[in-house]
């Protein structure tokens, strides 16, 4: 059998329990007398059995009610945490938010965006994955982070992309580099007779360069292949190659030994977006982090 309390029927069940009397407990829970005899007649006959005896001179609590009075102010309590809790949910005060992103922004656009969030909400915890594109989809799709910031991927049709920001592609050399003599802006074409430093090949940013090269005639057959940022700005400034990289991963190992230019001819951009599962919602805590993430690509790309 289905029972259904509410915190006011034990509240009021309680104000009866503990005075011994109606009256006293219909003014505590500011009911008339005949409301508060008719919620309790209600409890009664929901539990199949009398929980008080009455006369007209005494009440008393009978075998069913002693039990249910040992129980109702822990079922009090736990409704009362259970409400805390969820209201700490959604003021912020509790709960953890779980992201995966690409390293190269995982360096550049989270370090910032956790600060400024704990700062903000210091009882919220939070966790990063970094990695590549697809084990980021993969991480979503399993709901193991609440979103990924990473390239758009069309393979992943079952997840929902919003584009939130785009980087241009700009080529890195060394200083002592023949392409690195000048600062100015550079065909991709004219970047192809030296060796290239590149991303592997399950990278968005190789993805994105092949399908560049391949759209303007040409093909894009690095000398070296490599998983991190910090190896090919390591490889870069040995002159061993020039690499062609996003603005933000380039922020990363951008320094004094490298050169920096846009490439032109194509100009290549790549989409830069929040990935999540298209059935339920967000926690609050992920959705204020989502505003708070927005903000801040606005002015990176303002900048």
């Amino acid at each position: 059998m289905e029972i259904n309390l509410s915190n006011r029927d034990l509240r009021a069940f309680l104000a009866v329990a503990n005075s011994l009397s109606f009256s006293q407990a219909a003014q505590q829970m500011h009911l008339s007398q005949s409301a508060l005899s008719t919620l309790i007649g209600r409890l009664e006959e929901a539990f199949g059995s009398r929980l008080f005896d009455r006369t007209t001179r005494s009440v008393a609590l009978t075998a069913a009610g002693e039990v249910l009075a040992s129980h109702a102010e822990e079922l009090l309590s736990d409704m009362e945490r259970t409400v805390a809790a969820v209201k700490d949910v959604t003021a912020l005060r509790r709960g953890r938010v779980a992201l995966a992103a690409l390293p190269s922004l995982a360096a550049h656009v989270i370090p910032p965006l956790f600060r400024a969030f704990g700062e903000k909400y210091p009882d919220i915890k939070l966790a990063l994955i970094d990695t590549l594109s697809e084990p980021a989809f993969e991480l979503v799709r399993e709901g193991r982070v609440d979103f990924a910031l990473t390239a758009a991927n069309p393979a992943y049709t079952d997840l929902d992309y919003l584009p939130l920001t785009t980087d241009s592609f700009v080529l890195l050399a060394a200083r002592g580099h023949p392409l690195g003599a000048e600062s100015g802006e550079i065909s991709l074409a004219d970047t192809l007779s030296a060796p290239h430093i590149s991303m592997s090949r399950h990278t968005s940013v190789r993805q994105y360069m092949e399908a560049a090269a391949l759209q303007n005639g040409f093909g894009f057959h690095p000398a070296y292949e490599v998983d991190h940022l910090a190896t090919i700005g390591a490889m870069v400034s040995e002159q061993l190659g020039v690499a062609a990289l996003p603005s933000m991963a380039a922020d990363v190992i951008s320094g004094g030994k490298i050169v920096r230019r846009p490439l032109v001819g194509p100009i290549i951009r790549r989409s830069i977006g929040l990935v999540r599962r298209r059935e339920g919602s967000l926690s609050p805590a992920a959705e204020a982090m989502l505003s708070m993430l927005r903000q801040q690509l606005q002015g990176v790309a303002a900048a």
